[in-house]
């Protein structure tokens, strides 16, 4: 086994850490704004406050939505609807974001919104590929991959490398996973910006195959740069990476650090998601220590989130949202039938109708010929008598 020498830092978090100048410009915006572009900065302010106070985030985008509704502004309805999604996943109530998620579908389809559609169908698909389900998750990556490349948007092209990254690396096709991680993050550094996620994700992969050392290093490059881009979700990631590659590595010390570190931010940002990985990696630090009570008391903590998150329950009503899901994309495929079918009737109305004109025109043409014929006729006859 690797042993691993880097220096263990662990830096104090806080919630109140976020981009105060851009909270200062919302709220300089929130003075003005009104209608649509109000719903606009409220859902701003979700993205704002989301890694750093979470229940102001959803405070922000419930009055957003509320507003939104109020005006029957479509668009801010379902990025409301959508951020609300995010947050749930966030706090692993999977079965209600997916439930968020599927309502924002369904206003973005109407609108026939392209970078909607594809960013809350890339949402769905996190959802299913937390649940497993990597044949669900797939085809709700492509989907959504296909649409950012159709309409050229760079910033959501890299987050969708990074999630099919993430899906291939559930498949165990570490090749084809490293080569969208890397993609993403070449591409992230090629616009300038900070995106820590895809150099975690590698550390995945080297964790998996036991290569400890090179995990840790691509674990410290992600903490090093979330903590600079204030990403605290993935933060949060690399904490817990960190603390089970130092359990597996014997630095025991160090690992619980690490793993104290990262429950006490998920507490802070309610991100239970994450909360079953991080005690799973605590038990597993306590019994290579030979302290098998705190182990086996961790493992019942671990047992009861992970069956909330998990469980039979949620796993049921997102399956019933999933048949909803299924019969609503039905009635679209029959209303385009629909539609289609009544195009191609008033297409032969039409035909039809120059059909009959033709013939009229021809009837009217022959009659005139007719007549003329007859009244010329008339003429000559009476000119031979």
């Amino acid at each position: 086994m690797n042993r691993i020498c880097m220096a263990m830092v662990v830096w104090g978090i806080s919630v109140a850490a976020f981009a105060q100048s851009k909270v200062d410009s919302l709220e300089k915006a929130l003075e003005t704004s009104k209608g649509d572009l109000k719903v606009k900065t409220l859902n701003e302010f979700f993205r704002a406050y989301l890694n750093s106070d979470p229940v102001k985030a959803i405070e922000y985008t419930r009055q957003a939505l509320s507003l939104a509704t109020e005006i029957d502004d479509r668009k801010g309805m379902a990025a409301s609807y959508n951020n609300l999604g995010v947050a749930y996943r966030n706090q692993g109530a999977l079965d209600k974001a997916l439930e968020y998620f599927l309502i924002s579908l369904q206003i973005y389809t109407k609108l026939d919104n392209k970078e909607g559609i594809a960013s809350t169908k890339s949402n769905i698909g996190n959802i299913y590929s937390i649940k497993k389900d990597h044949t669900q998750a797939m085809k709700y990556y492509e989907d959504a991959h296909e649409k950012f490349m159709e309409i050229g948007d760079p910033d959501n092209l890299i987050k969708s490398m990074n999630n099919l990254g993430n899906l291939y690396s559930n498949l165990q096709d570490s090749e084809q996973a490293l080569k969208y991680y890397t993609e993403a993050y070449q591409l992230a550094e090629q616009k300038g910006q900070l995106f820590a996620d895809p150099l975690n994700n590698i550390g995945n992969i080297y964790f998996k195959q036991h290569n400890y050392q090179r995990a840790a290093e691509y674990y410290g490059r992600a903490l090093r740069i979330a903590r600079k881009a204030n990403d605290n979700l993935v933060v949060l990631n690399a904490l817990s990476s960190m603390g089970e590659v130092y359990a597996r590595a014997g630095q025991f010390k160090n690992a619980q650090a690490y793993l104290d570190s990262a429950m006490t931010l998920s507490g802070e940002m309610q991100a239970f998601l994450l909360e079953p990985n991080i005690l799973k990696s605590m038990a597993l630090n306590y019994s290579k220590q030979g302290k098998m009570k705190e182990a086996y008391e961790t493992m019942l903590r671990y047992d009861v989130v992970k069956e909330k998150i998990y469980g039979e329950e949620s796993s049921r009503k997102i399956a019933q949202m999933e048949i909803a899901l299924d019969l609503q994309e039905k009635e679209r495929e029959m209303e385009a039938l629909k539609t289609q079918a009544e195009i191609n009737s008033l297409e032969l109305q039409k035909t039809r109708m120059v059909i009959t004109i033709v013939i009229l025109g021809l009837g009217l043409v022959l009659g005139g010929f007719n007549l003329f014929y007859s009244k010329r006729k008339s003429i000559t006859a009476v000119k031979r008598k």
